[in-house]
């Protein structure tokens, strides 16, 4: 049973199902505003505005984790949706990925894409925005904005000792 285990687990290993290792992590960024929302919005109080904030890991099963904060102000009403879209500036798209619904101001969250949509992401072609009742198209967006952060080719780091005060050796 044991050699059966280990021969699995060996496959995996070998065809990059187990523990895929990152092959890079970006930083990933939005200013959101009324400003930039296609259609234009209706009734939006004046300072309506936001942030996106993410951490784009690659991981080498043609997927990548991206890890957000969401944060906006002085809506017209509850952010009742929020996504990440494939469009360029001053262009709708269709949604990528929803990020919450409804929505909280300083909400985190995690979403799975693909590489394929990493890249959209990273040429500037996907954007983010905020739901309400009064806007359903969209009431703030943001065009993201995408920069390396590092890359799986660099060697990890030395992990600290895990005793800050070992023992001294003991000699027979």
């Amino acid at each position: 049973m044991a050699k059966i285990v280990v021969a699995v687990a060996a496959g995996l290993v070998l065809t990059g199902l187990a523990g895929a290792a990152p092959s890079a992590t970006f930083s990933v960024k939005a200013s959101l505003n009324a400003r930039a929302e296609v259609p234009r919005p209706t009734g939006v109080p004046a300072g309506a505005a936001g942030a996106f904030t993410a951490r784009a890991v690659e991981i080498q099963s043609n997927r990548a984790r991206l890890t957000w904060r969401l944060t906006f102000k002085k809506l017209s009403g509850r952010a009742l949706a929020a996504h990440i879209h494939i469009g360029k500036p001053r262009r709708a798209g269709g949604v990528m990925t929803a990020l919450c619904g409804p929505c909280r101001n300083g909400q985190r969250g995690t979403a799975r894409i693909t590489r394929a949509q990493l890249r959209t992401i990273r040429a500037g072609n996907a954007y983010v925005n905020v739901h309400t009742q009064k806007n359903q198209a969209g009431e703030i967006r943001g065009q993201l904005k995408a920069t390396l952060a590092s890359s799986g080719s660099n060697p990890p780091p030395t992990p600290p000792p895990t005793d800050p005060s070992p023992e001294p050796p003991i000699y027979p």
